[in-house]
């Protein structure tokens, strides 16, 4: 092994110095790391790093005092420093998000600058967590906070480097596609125009009784036939031929396309792996598009990503995800109204006021708002929408009182309205309840142009998918190194309803979920989790 210190930078290609590795590329890392917890293998192959987990075990007795009991455990991780060429696949290519996506990366990666009328715009990826965040790394000697770029700590894909693929069930080429999205402005579609003109989405999975009767027009480019395994197998012939045919190292798949209505649970069909297979092999009316998809991709041993509200991963899925060892993740984009609510709720209850109503409303014209406009696909989005404060406020029981079945009325409207196309228009009232029969309202109006929210969740959903694919772990004491649980829960930050490990309850609030990356980073590299306890400036 190396010295126990870590220093990267590294192209897409291998470890170690690499003048080709520059920001704005895979695997770039600024970061060097002193630490008798770290080392780097000779070869620069992977990163072997030692962590303590702490934590505390509590006990709730009947007179309802609490034992309780400081817990640690002894960790390992490995991470291989190689940054494999990637390709993503998205389900929905042809969407608002899959076009926003495509032309976003051609235009970083080709330093295409545009004017719009307030100016001249330089590409960039700003509300990507990866791409345009930064991660406290510790203090200097002034006692100040010093920062580093997300993405410069340990080896990350670059979405520069993204190999963009997909299927949609329109023909559109991906020019046209962006131009019937009116996401963008026209001088930088002018530009990208001839970059996506030759791209075209492959044929998708259409059961017209999951989605919006008003889409049928769009859907001209789909797999034919009624067989379900048969479209499992096309799925998978799509993937290893796209593989294969831009010499990837792996492929990652994500669902941008339109929100199903939400699939019954049936016993003997979808509630176990070997059922769902054989209703897949039946074609059983019950086995949605995306848990095709799905399915598709765990057999195929590759993540897959549901960024719609639909349940997807019935619970045969997660079984069979959990049998292959295949990562899987959901579900519904956290981009902005859901986003800002679980941050306001876990500041009203951590500061305790108790709210009693959240009544959420938004209207957007775009085709995302058109299906939506579908009761049974609205539904889907409700529950997705509704889920996200429910962890908070199980959180104090001193504001809510579970047995007397204490809640906070939740009430969540979407309206089409095609004249503000992309421009989702969203307003939220929270009424809460204050000391002594008091009462606090705040009222937000928020304007937002949705596709541009949501395409960088996707680069941050596919690279740090990406990332988690190459860690291992082991407790100390233990021969093998295994890979993170099947449900990567670590993709929680940008979900809206994330879907977890059968059996355990979802984390929703925003703090929580980027703490749990950022101290993932930190222990991979030897650092302890952040602290901002700050005794320098607060002790003699």
């Amino acid at each position: 092994m190396a010295p126990h210190s870590f220093e990267q930078s590294s192209s897409s290609v291998g470890v170690g110095p690499s003048s080709s590795a520059t920001p704005g590329r895979s695997g770039y890392t600024t970061v060097q790391v002193f630490s008798d917890k770290v080392q780097v293998a000779e070869d620069q192959s992977y990163l072997l790093s030692k962590f303590t987990y702490e934590n505390a075990l509590v006990e709730t007795t009947a007179e309802g005092k609490y034992k309780v009991k400081p817990v640690k455990e002894d960790y390992e991780f490995k991470l291989d420093l190689k940054v494999p060429k990637v390709g993503v696949m998205l389900v929905g290519w042809g969407g608002n998000n899959g076009s926003t996506l495509t032309a976003t990366t051609i235009a970083n990666r080709n330093g295409i600058s545009f004017h719009t009328k307030k100016g001249k715009v330089e590409p960039n990826y700003y509300g990507s967590v990866t791409q345009a965040s930064t991660l406290k790394l510790g203090i200097n000697a002034q006692g100040e906070d010093i920062y580093c770029p997300f993405n410069e700590i340990v080896p990350m894909l670059h979405p520069n480097d993204f190999v963009i693929g997909g299927w949609d069930i329109s023909s559109v080429n991906l020019a046209d596609a962006m131009a019937r999205s009116e996401v963008l402005d026209y001088d930088l579609q002018r530009q990208v125009a001839k970059h996506m003109s030759g791209l075209k989405p492959l044929p998708s999975v259409y059961y017209p009784d999951f989605i919006a009767a008003n889409q049928e027009a769009r859907a001209d480019n789909v797999i034919p036939g009624s067989d379900k395994w048969a479209h499992v197998e096309q799925l998978r012939k799509d993937i290893r031929e796209f593989k294969a045919n831009n010499d990837l190292d792996r492929v990652i798949v994500c669902w941008t396309a339109n929100t199903e209505r939400y699939a019954e649970i049936i016993p003997g069909v979808n509630d176990t792996a070997d059922n769902l297979l054989k209703a897949i092999r039946e074609s059983h009316s019950e086995v949605a598009p995306s848990t095709i998809f799905a399915v598709a991709c765990i057999l195929e041993g590759i993540p897959f990503i549901n960024g719609s509200p639909q349940n997807t991963f019935v619970p045969g899925c997660i079984e069979l995800a959990e049998r292959h060892k295949s990562l899987i993740g959901g579900d519904d984009f956290k981009s902005g109204q859901t986003k800002l609510k679980s941050v306001l709720a876990q500041f009203l209850v951590d500061a305790g006021i108790r709210p009693v109503s959240v009544a959420s409303y938004n209207h957007l014209g775009n085709n995302d708002g058109y299906n939506l406009s579908a009761p049974q696909q609205f539904r889907s989005k409700e529950i997705s929408k509704a889920s996200v404060i429910d962890d908070i406020i199980k959180s104090n029981q001193i504001l809510y009182n579970e047995k007397k079945g204490d809640k906070v009325d939740h009430c969540i409207v979407i309206k089409y309205m095609k004249a503000v196309g992309d421009d989702k228009i969203a307003m939220d009232e929270y009424h809460s309840e204050l000391m002594m029969g008091g009462h606090n309202t705040i009222s937000i109006h928020n304007v937002c142009e949705d596709s541009l929210l949501a395409s960088p969740l996707i680069i941050d959903l596919v690279v740090v998918a990406e990332f988690c694919s190459r860690i291992t772990y082991r407790k100390v004491g233990e021969e093998e190194f295994k890979p993170f649980h099947s449900v990567l829960s670590f993709l929680s930050y940008w979900l809206k309803a994330p879907l977890t490990r059968p059996g355990v309850e979802p984390v929703n609030g925003l703090n929580k979920q980027r703490a749990a990356v950022e101290n993932l980073i930190r222990a991979l590299v030897g650092l302890s989790p952040q602290s901002e306890l700050k005794l320098e400036e607060r002790c003699w």
